[in-house]
């Protein structure tokens, strides 16, 4: 099954001649038709995959490029390539078109016949015109509507992301300030403990130092009381010593245990 074929329409103006040419093209993947008139006359140009082929291979091309590089031409006017649809005897019309490869400018021609019913070839190009016409306004009413919709849909958003944004702000807003409240109170309430702490670590300092001082007192006061008690011993001691050494009885005789002698 052949696969299904392109079609191009290319409004082509040639160097000195005053009225355009159109051409319609078929495209196969190894062969194409073409279709010109000029609006009075008509010709056609059916290249068969043989003549395709042998071109081809004077080019030393596949086929498959050979074939997209003359939709290329024949599609659209390429600026630069000289176009050329010259009479080529017995009212047959020799098409060309130059382009450059490698650097060198080179130029392809094919010979179109008389077509045998000038009327009817036209009418059918009128026609891929015309339907060419109608699908390409269809496709730019549709292409409007869309844009229409696109565009309301556009501005819906464009005001639900204004409202988002005013909404944001407001919500940053009052945040911020809820958080700056917070914030204050949490300096307020640190300031105070610092200063209870100032405090506290004052009033220790003045209690440590007062116990220090009463330590010292007291470690006076004790050193002093042992003083005099050590004082007030050793007087006891020495008048009981003497006491002693007077009291004493004279003229007793010590008796010794038994078994031991006196010295």
């Amino acid at each position: 099954m052949e696969p299904t074929p392109r079609h191009s329409c290319l409004k082509l103006r040639i160097p000195n001649q005053s009225e355009p040419i159109f051409i319609k093209a078929t495209w196969f993947p190894s062969h194409f038709h073409l279709s010109i008139t000029d609006g009075l006359h008509a010709w056609l140009c059916n290249a068969s995959e043989d003549e395709v082929r042998e071109r081809a291979a004077q080019w030393d091309q596949p086929v498959s490029d050979y074939i997209a590089l003359a939709e290329r031409f024949l599609g659209f006017q390429q600026p630069g390539s000289v176009y050329g649809f010259s009479d080529a005897g017995d009212g047959h019309r020799r098409l060309s078109w130059t382009f450059e490869k490698e650097g060198t400018k080179l130029e392809w021609r094919w010979k179109c016949g008389p077509s045998p019913d000038s009327r009817s070839t036209t009418a059918g190009v009128l026609d891929f015109l015309m339907d060419a016409n109608i699908r390409l306004s269809e496709e730019v009413v549709i292409k409007t509507q869309s844009f229409e919709r696109l565009k309301v849909e556009a501005e819906k958003c464009l005001a639900l992301s204004e409202k988002f944004n005013n909404e944001k702000a407001e919500f940053e807003s009052a945040i911020y300030a809820k958080f700056l409240g917070v914030l204050n109170s949490k300096k307020a309430k640190l300031r105070e403990l610092r200063d209870q702490i100032s405090k506290e670590e004052t009033t220790g300092k003045l209690l440590q130092e007062e116990d220090e001082s009463t330590d010292k007192t007291l470690s006076f006061d004790v050193e002093s009381d042992n003083e005099e008690i050590e004082e007030e011993s050793s007087k006891n001691l020495t008048g009981t010593s003497k006491h002693v050494s007077t009291s004493r009885p004279r003229g007793r005789k010590r008796v010794a245990p038994r078994g031991t002698s006196l010295a």
